[in-house]
C-alpha cells in the first residue's frame, strides 16, 4: 500500500524481478504484470467501495517499473474529483498505517493470492 494514503486504498504494484521499465520485460512478463496491475485494481475497487480506479505508470523520476492504483470516490472534495491524484497536498495526506490500514491490507493479500 502507497504511503501516504493520499486517497484510502492507494496501492504500488512493483514487479519481482525490479525492472527498470515496462518495455524491458519479456513480453510474458509484461502481461502477467498488466493482468496483476488490473487485478489488484478489481480488489482495490471492491474493498474501497470506490467509483474508479485510476492507473498511472511514469518511471520518469524513478528508474524502477512500478504502477500507482488509485481509488477514486464521490466523496472527494468536489474541486479534486475529476484531477489527477498529483493535484492533492501529499504532504498533508495521512501516513501508511499498518494498525489503521492492516484490515484493507490483508484483504488485499487475500484476493491477490499472497
Amino acid at each position: 500500500m502507497g504511503d501516504p494514503q493520499v486517497l484510502p486504498g492507494y496501492c504500488l504494484l512493483l514487479p519481482d524481478p525490479v525492472m527498470p521499465h515496462l518495455n524491458a520485460m519479456p513480453s510474458g512478463a509484461q502481461a502477467a504484470f498488466l493482468a496483476d496491475m488490473a487485478r489488484l485494481g478489481q480488489a482495490v475497487l471492491e474493498l474501497t467501495g470506490a467509483l474508479r480506479i485510476n492507473y498511472a505508470m511514469f518511471g520518469n523520476l524513478e528508474p524502477a517499473l512500478h504502477a500507482h492504483v488509485f481509488p477514486r470516490f464521490d466523496s472527494e472534495p468536489e474541486a479534486l474529483r475529476a484531477a489527477h491524484p498529483w493535484s492533492y497536498d501529499w504532504s498533508r495526506a495521512r501516513p501508511f498505517d499498518a494498525v489503521a490500514d492492516g484490515a484493507l491490507l490483508e484483504a488485499l493479500r487475500r484476493r491477490m493470492g499472497g
